[in-house]
């Protein structure tokens, strides 16, 4: 499977690159930029379709984790962290993916992952956002198409393939992938030019550093990590370094000057967010092979003896281990303790009808969606329970509001394709569906949901109108491959209440 990720990648990648090497002429590649030299090469544009590319493998392979409030955490840390560096050149999406290995990465385009091994591998929330704004500074000071710019005889489209190869085999963990990649981008050569120099990890360490310290956090944290991943190869040497150590190379020197730089800041005594731990908790159960094992784990200590958030792990064990009783009881504690709290009205709410307490169950998500009206994780887990319940209509409005509101994720949009096919509205739910293939990078399929819209005899004029638009609209942006295939492909063959 990951192997066929990675031809579809370099696929993907050798038809975006095309397109972009194909439309300007070799002395248009070559025009001054005044803003920055890299543009001569690899212009933020460019970097978007190759982000989006590789992106799209990703997902693809199936290991981005879902999870709403994890996806909701890692993109408020990691926003309120851009804000300080970004003046609004930069777009990010943060994601999590499914990895134990202790790493973070960052693509072209402002795609940054973070490996649920080093949220669990952080002692505290100052590590994880110092490695999070390490990972920004990359692309705010546009390391990657600075690296091409270095060696301009490179072909943007070798460089291209070599990077969506390395890239995807650092998030799928297998080297094979990386390996067939870059035989397909002519050899290993390349390999230097789109790595980060020591200059560019310097840079993005002090980057990232002002970050750290301006967003409220202890501007230590960076060299804090640095330090502990350090003292984990030295403990064994013979072990196989961790992976962040082996795609961020850290020196005592690096580490002397990570230290001193924070100096220079204030000293921050922050103290975690319930949300980290949260994040840390749910991440923690899920990497247990059996429930059962997550529930010994977070058995280890007394209750009475347990933090909330340790509390918060226990019952989210029970909860996958369908002892949903003694979850029950933890929540509705949990709750009583500390209301504003988003996480614990879910948990209480999920397991309330898990039980077949539906009214009760309603009745939690309902008074927590007056207290925190349109919050992402707190909706998309509501809607899902009311889908269950048979009340598609109602999970159908409350995820459009929400979707109208808040940017949404491609999973998100998958959700509220379903809600609308369940409520009997086949149209938008192809509407929906549409969205979905275009924001992972189908352009083709895309279209052909809106062709299987328009084919619908009880369609209205508007929505007519409006499908139409939005066809005219993505066909600007299709290159003359995907407007042939498009020609001569059919309406996806599925139904919109399939596509699940």
């Amino acid at each position: 499977m990951i192997i066929a990720a990675a031809k579809r990648v370099l696929t993907l990648l050798a038809i975006t690159t095309a397109v972009f090497v194909s439309g300007a002429g070799a002395d248009d590649i070559n025009i001054p930029d005044m803003g920055s030299p890299a543009d001569a090469v690899l212009n933020k544009s460019q970097e978007a379709q190759i982000g989006r590319a590789i992106m799209r493998s990703i997902r693809m392979s199936g290991q981005v984790v879902e999870d709403p409030q994890v996806t909701e955490y890692i993109n408020d840390i990691g926003h309120r962290l851009a804000a300080q560096t970004n003046e609004g050149d930069h777009e990010f999406t943060f994601f999590v993916v499914d990895d134990s290995r202790i790493n973070a990465f960052a693509m072209p385009g402002g795609y940054i992952g973070v490996h649920t091994g080093l949220i669990d591998a952080s002692r505290n929330e100052d590590e994880l956002a110092g490695v999070i704004a390490h990972e920004i500074a990359h692309v705010t000071q546009r390391h990657i198409a600075r690296s091409v710019h270095a060696n301009s005889r490179q072909s943007i489209l070798s460089t291209a393939l070599m990077l969506g190869a390395l890239i995807l085999g650092a998030a799928s963990g297998d080297s094979d992938v990386a390996q067939a990649g870059m035989a397909v981008a002519q050899g290993t050569a390349a390999q230097q030019q789109i790595n980060f120099t020591r200059s560019n990890e310097y840079e993005a360490d002090r980057i990232g550093i002002g970050a750290l310290a301006l967003a409220g956090f202890d501007p230590h944290g960076m060299s804090s990590f640095f330090e502990v991943m350090s003292r984990q190869q030295l403990s064994a040497p013979d072990e196989r370094a961790p992976e962040f150590l082996r795609t961020h190379p850290v020196t005592t020197t690096r580490i002397a000057e990570a230290r001193a730089r924070a100096a220079e800041y204030p000293r921050v005594q922050s103290d975690d967010s319930i949300s980290y731990g949260i994040t840390q908790a749910r991440l923690r159960v899920n990497a247990f092979d059996t429930p059962e094992k997550a529930v010994e784990y977070f058995e280890r200590r007394d209750y009475e003896n347990q933090t909330d958030i340790e509390r918060y792990g226990r019952a989210v064990a029970y909860q996958r281990a369908g002892r949903d009783l003694e979850a029950v009881r933890i929540f509705e504690d949990l709750v009583e303790n500390d209301k504003k709290v988003i996480a614990y009205h879910i948990g209480l709410g999920q397991a309330q009808l898990a039980l077949e307490r539906y009214a009760a169950g309603q009745a939690t998500f309902d008074r927590a969606v007056e207290l925190f009206p349109r919050n992402v994780p707190l909706i998309i887990n509501y809607g899902e329970l009311l889908l269950q319940l048979g009340k598609a209509d109602q999970a159908h409005k409350m995820l459009l509001d929400l979707m109208n509101n808040v940017p949404p994720t491609p999973e998100q949009v998958r959700l509220i394709a379903r809600a609308a096919a369940m409520a009997g509205d086949s149209a938008e739910a192809y509407y929906y569906l549409s969205e979905y293939r275009l924001m992972t990078g189908d352009l083709v399929g895309g279209v052909n949901y809106l062709r299987q819209a328009l084919a619908i005899p009880e369609l209205q004029e508007i929505q007519r109108i409006r499908f139409e638009a939005r066809i005219d609209f993505i066909r600007e942006f299709m290159t003359e491959e995907q407007l042939t295939q498009l020609q001569r492909s059919k309406p996806v063959g599925m139904t919109a209440r399939t596509e699940n």
